[in-house]
């Protein structure tokens, strides 16, 4: 298995959502994921890509024979993934403790909504409420209109399971030193506040204004969306002053009509001249307009139509794999690239592979079947 953490084993408990896309990342790399499914979970499914890259052995973790075979299987192991709320590992005997006083250099990566400690630790919770603490949510959306869920990318996925692949990266190269793993307690709401320090920063030094009232919001008529003749849209983001110049350039507006464009004032006038302008051709003759330039005005395109614009599609962004196109790995590395290798699992289906390589027995294989 290619990538920088060939060599590496990481044992993932199955959740959902931030946990599998962890898993995910650090499998892309290199590092030989297996994941602990419920016998009576999900099936698993080849078009799960967040699934991708790992192999399933199916337990019964109310089983003490289950836990024993997690136990043996976190021995030689190098980290930990799991997604309960606090306590639950504890509770079934695999809590970091008792893993880590059999396996001194496991880094136990532990992902939650809340964190392991404080009053809500242990309330549940979905990516929209933990980003509604932090004021992340609160500085989303439309004047005049309730806050707008960007999807669940910023609590998940960006505050949630990069911020876990990074904690355990960060462990993994500390180990390096120490010869010793360490608890990574990776929680949505302090992951989803670290990524809104840019914007308290601009609030610190007076230039936020709240909601729909600033340059990065889409309040500004320079960084916003604008609706076309075919019912498309076209994204606008040329902040600085040459590359502003150049779009009016291209869209034939003057100047003028645009002086004090930075001043909050003047922005709902100059909004509406965009948008009118934008509304005179179709979204796919405006990317023919903006081709090439510094304008920073580009086609919004669906979730179809992505993959097969020229630019994606000579980096190679989206990639295919059992006939299931999706994101390709990233970040590109020069030297120890990262890499899809397997499809995502189905349950349980690498179950006997997984335990004879950590040295079970048949017999104790045997024992592990659901009937006994």
């Amino acid at each position: 298995m290619a990538g920088p953490l060939a060599g590496h084993r990481v044992i993932e408990v199955a959740g959902i959502g931030p946990g599998p896309f962890c898993a995910m990342l650090l499998a892309d790399m290199g590092a030989d994921v297996v994941r602990i499914d419920r016998q009576d979970g999900p099936a698993g499914s080849r078009q799960d890509i967040s699934g991708r890259g790992r192999r399933s052995l199916a337990l019964d973790l109310k089983r003490p024979e289950a836990i024993e075979a997690v136990l043996r299987l976190c021995d030689g192991a190098d980290a930990l993934i799991e997604g309960f709320r606090p306590g639950v590992m504890e509770r079934l005997g695999l809590g970091p403790e008792v893993v880590r006083g059999r396996n001194r250099r496991l880094i136990y990566g532990r992902m939650t909504g809340w964190g392991q400690d404080g009053p809500m630790a242990k309330e549940a919770g979905h990516d929209i409420n933990y980003i509604s603490l932090t004021g992340a949510l609160h500085a989303m959306g439309r004047a005049g209109e309730p806050p707008a869920p960007p999807l669940n990318l910023v609590g998940d996925y960006g505050g949630g399971g990069m911020l876990l692949a990074l904690g355990i990266l960060a462990a993994l190269v500390e180990r390096g030193r120490s010869g010793e793993g360490q608890v990574v307690d990776a929680a949505m709401v302090d992951g989803a506040a670290l990524l809104m320090a840019p914007i308290y920063g601009m609030a610190a030094r007076g230039r936020w204004s709240g909601r729909a009232g600033n340059m990065l919001d889409g309040a500004a008529p320079f960084y916003d969306s604008y609706a076309c003749a075919c019912g498309g849209f076209v994204a606008v983001g040329p902040i600085e002053p040459a590359f502003f110049s150049e779009m009016l350039r291209r869209m034939g507006l003057s100047e003028a009509e645009f002086e004090g464009r930075m001043e909050a004032a003047n922005w709902p006038r100059q909004k509406q001249r965009l948008a009118e302008a934008f509304r005179a051709k179709t979204r796919d003759e405006w990317a023919a307009t903006f081709a090439g330039s510094d304008a920073c005005v580009t086609p919004v395109l669906s979730m179809a139509e992505a993959p097969a614009h020229p630019h994606l599609r000579a980096r190679g962004t989206f990639t295919e794999q059992e006939r299931t196109l999706q994101p390709a790995p990233a970040p590109r590395l020069s030297r120890t690239p990262s890499s899809l290798s397997r499809p995502p699992s189905l349950r349980g289906e690498h179950g006997r592979e997984i335990l004879e390589e950590a040295g079970f027995t048949p017999a104790e294989i045997e024992s592990l079947l659901p009937n006994g």
